[in-house]
């Protein structure tokens, strides 16, 4: 018994250090994006580079509160529409799925599964066609119907897993009081599913914040554009400031790294939901 204490004593540190390596080699382009984002231009080519910025600057970041500020706000306000919609379609749908049963409810689940496995790029080429005939191009709303479109279908299933969770004598309850569907899922449901509404809001949020490929498509050239390509313009065939584009990634990084600390355990509640059955 006491070999076997010994041997699992033993394994603890060693997991403990393999553990802190991966984390340091998964972080380390992180680290090297904040190296660089304080690097001079004429150390850039520098060989071997420096691992710390000894001669450090604060070019980029002046450019980006300089440049960049607009490209912030027009990210904050596709992020935050593209949560409103995405929220106000799903978790109806999700309710619907979970507790009415509607006809054919099974063919919808597996076609959001299916949604899924859209590439982007075909779906933007989609986009750019219907939104050339509606007038849509290069507008903020046009942006946040189409990244909706990424967050919905997972958004659905998120909702489904977790309002199967909710105990049907509550429903009963209320429909016993006089509530109809809305006024259930209004006062009953969607309180009780904050993880879930949480859970949602934060990737529909990260989704349309990363987006580049409908923004390039889709709202390239207009007079608001996201930061992806806020970043992308500072990239020419021959100019490339590297401690500017690091800057503003860095920037840009901080809303969504402060969200998903804040959400962390929403988050785990509703991704879990519906996993375990009584």
């Amino acid at each position: 018994m006491s070999l076997v204490r010994q041997r699992a004593g033993g394994r603890g540190p060693l997991k403990t250090a393999v553990g802190v390596v991966l984390t340091a080699v998964m972080l380390f382009p992180v680290y090297w994006m904040v190296n660089v984002s304080f690097t001079r231009d004429q150390d850039m080519r520098k060989s071997p580079p420096d691992l710390f910025p000894a001669h450090g600057t604060l070019a980029g970041y002046r450019t980006v509160l300089d440049e960049q500020l607009p490209y912030l706000g027009t990210s904050l306000v596709i992020g935050l529409g593209t949560v409103a919609l995405t929220v106000a379609l799903a978790a109806p749908a999700g309710f619907a799925l979970a507790k009415l049963r509607p006809r054919g409810g099974g063919i919808l689940s597996f076609a959001l599964l299916a949604a899924q496995m859209i590439p982007g790029i075909i779906m933007a080429m989609g986009f750019y066609a219907i939104y050339l005939q509606l007038g849509l191009l290069k507008t903020v709303p046009g942006l946040i119907i189409a990244d909706s479109t990424l967050a919905v279908p997972f958004a659905v299933l998120i909702f489904t897993a977790f309002m199967s969770g909710i105990p049907g004598e509550l429903l009963q309850a209320a429909k016993t009081d006089g509530a109809g569907p809305l006024r259930t899922f209004w006062s009953i449901v969607l309180p009780m599913s904050r993880n879930a509404v949480v859970t949602v809001s934060l990737f529909a949020f990260l989704w349309s914040w990363s987006d580049f490929v409908f923004a390039s498509t889709l709202v390239n050239g207009g007079s608001h554009e996201p930061i992806t390509l806020g970043i992308y313009h500072y990239i020419g065939n021959n100019n490339q400031e590297w401690n500017a584009i690091m800057a503003t990634a860095v920037v840009a990084s901080l809303p969504a790294t402060v969200i998903l600390v804040l959400a962390q355990r929403y988050v785990a509640a509703g991704v879990t939901a519906g996993a375990v059955k009584d």
